[in-house]
């Protein structure tokens, strides 16, 4: 009689260069010493149709066989994985805002620094030259603002709008103050919200609390980034992230993805 050994399907990262919850759910991962198989969209043929064909719309996703989820929540990969794993503390929301302050702040501070021909890149394995990961950092901001303004579902389309057809540097700049405004005026009128109702979002309903902290991480992540490009042209980054800026976040451990 012969026997028939079954495989257990391979636990798959599909990620991007560049993309901040890419990096953070390879870290998660490897930091629960959890083998998976990583599955660069950009560098190999057909992955991303691939994925799309599933169901799924961006990365990053996990996948074992045709089940797969979607990766900006810890909470949903550790439920994916069935990993019995507590949740962080969040930062009030109140802490939140002003992370979301320093981040926009700071990131137009870089943007001034860096000369248009460093703006427009290439660097390294960015999805985007840095004039798009600066646009990228404001967005993510807006589009959070957008979705709760109009009650509407937070897309990945919304979050990456206008990305790639950047203006400027000095237009960059003033989009940064103009959503830093927009912000401030928001908080105003919505700091005492309910933040645990859920929000739609296109990983699935969300407490508005964890859309906030990511939407914070998240604008900072790719700030971060910035002053990695300031550092690789042998400059000194003006008025740097601080640890105390970075604490309480659930932000990747390196502020740039060099996996191929």
């Amino acid at each position: 009689m012969h026997t028939v050994e079954t495989v257990a399907p391979v636990l798959k990262v599909f990620w991007a260069p560049g993309c901040s919850s890419c990096l953070r759910v390879k870290e998660f991962l490897t930091r629960h010493g959890i083998a998976f198989e990583s599955v660069n969209v950009a560098a190999q043929s057909g992955a991303m149709e691939a994925l799309r064909s599933s169901g799924a719309r961006s990365v990053p996703v996990l996948a074992i066989g045709p089940r797969y989820v979607y990766c900006q929540s810890l909470a949903d990969i550790k439920a994916f994985l069935g990993l019995d794993i507590p949740d962080g503390t969040r930062l009030p929301p109140a802490a939140l805002a002003e992370r979301v302050r320093i981040t926009i702040t700071k990131a137009i501070s870089f943007v001034a620094q860096m000369s248009d021909d460093v703006l427009d890149g290439p660097f390294r394995n960015s999805w985007a030259p840095p004039r798009g990961l600066a646009h990228h950092v404001f967005r993510v901001v807006e589009a959070f603002l957008e979705a709760g303004e109009t009650h509407a579902e937070l897309t990945y389309e919304m979050t990456m709008r206008g990305t790639h057809d950047v203006l400027p540097k000095q237009d960059v700049i003033a989009y940064g103050q103009t959503v830093l405004a927009r912000f401030e005026c928001w908080w105003r009128m919505h700091r005492d919200d309910d933040f645990d109702a859920l929000a739609a979002t296109y990983w699935g309903a969300q407490p508005l609390h964890e859309v906030f902290e990511r939407t914070t991480w998240h604008a900072m992540q790719h700030a971060r980034q910035l002053t990695v490009v300031i550092e690789a042209q042998g400059d000194t980054v003006n008025n740097p992230f601080t640890a105390a800026d970075l604490s309480g976040l659930p932000l990747p451990e390196k502020a740039w993805d060099d996996d191929k």
